[in-house]
């Protein structure tokens, strides 16, 4: 999905999101991937630095005034996040709409991504930080810090594929990752709202047709069903590579009644959309399941050694 030519256009004049992504992209030594900016409000240039120089971003009014580019970042409020991803679908050049805004109404998120799928366009969120491609490409602020970049190895590739719920846990997988392995291929968060555009499946799918990709992970919740999708697409030969697997969430047993957690989607209203029956359902499915979260890491480095 993404690449060293990955071109993207802001939706929304962020100045730090912006310059993070140019960071890296020359700390990977590629091209710009940011082609332009969206600002209703105005039109003309935006200066940022590219190493120690300074360039210009083109400014634009409307999506419709811009270059041709691979991937949309979507800044526009949840008021207005959809219209925006509505009007980015009819780009035939968009392979990919990013969705930052959380606590979009579900309802217009469900149609979101049904119009998505029917375009062949990938949307990532509603509520989500983005992705990381190792080296290639970087949405927004994903990865933190320049110097957690490079602590997490994440301007080259390895050979894991991530996939995580929580856009906060998705740098500590990497931390953890590069602790325990050669470090992650891609790392993205499908987002914290209840209904996400692209689920776990969705993306492990795509990991699994990735030559780069030898074995994957995944970071669930407690909440919803989607976990549970993983288990039934390894039982039916879906997902070949290995997958380690950790829903969190298992605090919520102790509570003798219904629990929300800081995600929109983590609330838990069945047994099996309870932390402890997804680990329970996916380690019977084959999946590689530690007994707690506190031994993740080991189990990641206990699959990747075993390559």
């Amino acid at each position: 999905m993404f690449t060293v030519k990955t071109r993207a256009i802001l939706y929304g004049e962020h100045h730090d999101p912006l310059q993070r992504m140019l960071d890296y992209d020359y700390l990977c030594r590629r091209e710009p991937s940011v082609v332009a900016i969206v600002n209703p409000a105005r039109a003309g240039w935006h200066k940022v630095f590219w190493g120690k120089k300074e360039i210009v971003i083109p400014v634009y009014r409307s999506l419709g005034e811009t270059s041709e580019a691979e991937v949309l970042i979507n800044f526009a409020s949840a008021r207005s996040a959809v219209p925006v991803v509505m009007e980015g679908l009819g780009y035939k050049s968009l392979r990919c709409i990013v969705v930052v805004a959380e606590g979009v109404r579900e309802r217009e998120a469900r149609i979101m991504a049904v119009k998505a799928k029917e375009k062949g366009v990938m949307v990532i969120g509603p509520a989500t930080v983005g992705g990381l491609r190792a080296g290639a490409f970087r949405i927004g602020n994903t990865g933190g810090s320049i110097e957690n970049i490079v602590a997490a190895k994440l301007y080259r590739p390895g050979s894991v594929g991530l996939v995580s719920r929580s856009g906060g846990m998705l740098n500590e997988m990497f931390n953890i990752i590069a602790q325990e392995t050669d470090g992650v291929v891609e790392g993205v968060q499908i987002g914290g709202d209840r209904f996400p555009a692209t689920g776990f499946v969705d993306h492990l799918l795509r990991f699994e047709q990735d030559g780069a990709i030898k074995m994957q992970v995944c970071l669930g919740e407690v909440g919803g069903g989607d976990e549970v999708k993983i288990a039934e697409a390894i039982e039916a030969g879906q997902i070949k590579k290995p997958v380690v697997f950790w829903a969190i969430g298992t605090s919520a047993e102790v509570f003798s009644h219904e629990v929300q957690f800081g995600h929109a989607g983590a609330l838990k209203l069945t047994e099996d959309q309870s932390a402890r029956y997804k680990n329970k359902r996916l380690r019977e499915a084959g999946a590689f399941v530690p007994e707690s979260f506190n031994d993740f890491g080991k189990m990641i480095g206990a699959v990747y050694r075993s390559l």
